[in-house]
């Protein structure tokens, strides 16, 4: 089952290209047209109030900052209506201006301070996460599933240049990651079908499992053996484990997992090294959360 990753490129530990805006953009409108089209016909979901909070996640991976027009294509929305919810949020601090660009403005941060503050699981997982980092020197976070992404809720991040982007708040797909799969399989079994119906199934690396029927005979197997491994689908160079996280109510409610450089790891060495720990650990965490 071992293998070894003859890579050369990263023996420098090149850092990954960062995604484009036109993939940054596309990834945003999928995430954006299928919350709508859950609560669409719902007479108590405020849309105005779901158009502003889409705003600021527009901002996401945009270091630049972004124009009128940049929102409106990410959003779908129009540029009166865009501008409306830009000067209210500019007039409450969360976002400013510069010329045509916009950027957030610190106020932005309590927003997520808030979900860490109040989240049991954030606050539990954070310290072990970094004392898992720590021990073997690789990334390693807790994830939760948030419609075809998964969201990083505690992360800690190798020394090095080339890791595996886990920090918290960040977002990877559902498909090609060990904590997607892990939180895959956690779904009923009547419900997988549909789920995987919807994912848009990219190809990441050439190894990456683009096959519906192929995805689903891992997520099983995931679901039998109760770990996920992942063998470069997600970046080349990397490979990753997982274990479900599950509360005292019996049901899992995150993912923990390690991500390392396959230079540095062997398949086998994710199950012998690693495993143990995620389990000893995911265990502990569940144990002090609802």
């Amino acid at each position: 089952m071992s293998t070894q990753a003859t890579a050369p490129q990263f023996a420098l530990e090149v850092p990954p290209a960062l995604p484009s805006a036109v993939a940054l953009t596309s990834r945003f409108r999928t995430r954006w047209g299928a919350d709508l089209a859950v609560h669409e016909g719902n007479p108590d979901f405020v849309l105005s109030l779901a158009r502003g909070l889409r705003v600021i996640e527009a901002f996401d991976g945009r270091q630049q900052g972004l124009s009128i027009a940049d929102i409106a294509r990410a959003t779908e929305l129009s540029r009166a209506a865009v501008r409306r919810l830009l000067i209210t949020l500019e007039l409450l601090g969360y976002i400013e201006s510069s010329g045509r660009k916009y950027h957030l403005r610190h106020r932005v941060l309590h927003l997520g301070m808030s979900y860490l503050s109040s989240s049991s699981l954030a606050t539990v997982s954070q310290p072990v996460v970094q004392k898992i980092t720590d021990q073997f020197d690789e990334s390693s976070s807790v994830c939760v599933l948030e419609g075809d992404e998964i969201l990083c809720v505690a992360g800690a991040v190798r020394r090095g240049l080339m890791s595996l982007d886990v920090a918290t708040g960040s977002r990877l797909p559902v498909h090609c990651t060990a904590a997607g799969r892990v939180l895959l399989a956690a779904l009923p079994e009547d419900q997988l079908p549909a789920h995987l119906e919807r994912i848009e199934l990219k190809a990441l690396t050439a190894k990456t499992i683009v096959s519906r029927e192929a995805l689903a005979r891992d997520i099983r197997r995931v679901r039998e053996q109760g770990f996920s491994v992942i063998d470069e689908e997600l970046e080349t160079g990397i490979r990753a484990i997982a274990v479900p996280i599950v509360s005292k109510e019996g049901h899992v409610a995150a993912s923990l997992g390690v991500g390392a450089l396959a230079l540095r790891c062997s398949l086998d060495d994710l199950q012998s090294r690693f495993l143990p720990t995620l389990r000893d650990q995911a265990r502990a965490i569940g144990h002090l959360i609802s």
